[in-house]
């Protein structure tokens, strides 16, 4: 159980920017007069994580997902804004430091064949954290803690002795949710974590990511490009465009009643199998370059509702009803139709 002092968001996030400067060598930019090219990848983004809940962050690939993954852990430094784990400010840390907070953040990457060292043993790969932390003393304790983790994770405690190729896609994606859970994080940050599965093993990783979340009471970032899975995991989910967030609040309100064409446009994508034969508005046009974004609302290239104040002027998240924010002007001004009346078309 939580202390009830707690704040109530474990993860705090104000206005972080993330810019990658991808310019040519100093002497080619000289020689050629070319500017520094500066890619965006990250704008402006700002969230809370609840405690004990799950915070999804959806969109098209290249929008800005895993940068955002990055950002938390530590594995970029921000460019702008600050992020807060609880009341400590970890904004500038170095990957893993300082171990007792770091120990409380973990991360599940997309791919479970990349992201496991070939020439471990399973034992070595989950019990390295065991000890690098200090949570086991002797070479004993290592293994009897693998062992339970194995187990606790869908596993046989004998796999132990073995090399990750002898496992099934979905058999080494629970090996990286063991050794996520090796320090006893309070949040997990899972960038895609199924997405490289096949869709009945997907199934079996999301319940036991459930399961261990009512077990732990962790808090999950969990980022996905797949609104099915979203819906089943989500209680607060953020959309992303183009490294902004246009739309947040809770799954219920943003699923029931999207305010934001985009969102709109990524639910038609969405399967409605009592409904057949409805044709669907697929998501049209192309994301715009992030070195060159558009001007205002970098959407309405897009945008079938945009209009001159989109072209020009960049819209803020407005709260709405609900507690849900979304940013467009058209929503703002009353001009956007209404979502069942849309859906019905």
């Amino acid at each position: 159980m939580n202390d009830q002092t707690q704040s109530p968001d474990i993860l705090s996030v104000r206005k972080v920017s993330k810019r990658f400067d991808i310019s040519e060598p100093f002497l080619n930019r000289l020689l050629e007069r070319r500017p520094k090219r500066i890619l965006t990848a990250v704008d402006e983004i700002s969230f809370d994580v609840p405690r004990g809940k799950t915070f999804a962050v959806v969109g098209e690939s290249g929008c800005g997902k895993s940068t955002v993954a990055r950002l938390l852990m530590g594995l970029h430094t921000p460019s702008a804004g600050t992020i807060r784990f609880e009341d400590s400010d970890i904004t500038h840390m170095a990957p893993g430091k300082p171990p007792a907070l770091r120990r409380r953040m973990q991360m599940i990457f997309q791919d479970p064949f990349a992201s496991l060292n070939p020439r471990w043993r399973v034992r070595d790969i989950i019990g390295e954290p065991l000890k690098n932390f200090g949570i086991c003393k002797t070479r004993a304790e290592v293994t009897q803690e693998v062992e339970k983790l194995l187990v606790q994770v869908g596993l046989n405690a004998a796999d132990a002795k073995k090399f990750p190729h002898e496992f099934s896609g979905g058999q080494r994606q629970r090996l990286s949710i063991a050794r996520a859970l090796t320090t006893r994080p309070e949040l997990l940050i899972c960038d895609e974590p199924t997405s490289a599965l096949d869709v009945s093993v997907q199934s079996q990783i999301l319940n036991l990511m459930k399961d261990l979340q009512d077990e732990f009471g962790m808090s999950y970032i969990f980022i996905s490009h797949d609104l099915a899975v979203v819906w089943y995991m989500a209680d607060v989910l953020a959309v992303m465009y183009l490294g902004k967030i246009v739309e947040v609040g809770p799954k219920e309100q943003i699923f029931e009643n999207p305010q934001h064409p985009y969102t709109r446009l990524l639910m038609e994508t969405v399967p409605k199998l009592a409904i057949g034969g409805v044709e669907r508005a697929p998501v049209s046009g192309e994301v715009p370059n992030p070195i060159s974004p558009p001007s205002g609302c970098t959407f309405h290239p897009r945008c079938p509702l945009a209009n001159e104040r989109c072209r020009t002027v960049s819209p803020e998240l407005n709260v709405r009803a609900g507690g849900a924010q979304s940013a467009c002007h058209a929503a703002e001004e009353g001009r956007l139709p209404s979502w069942t009346r849309m859906a019905a078309e």
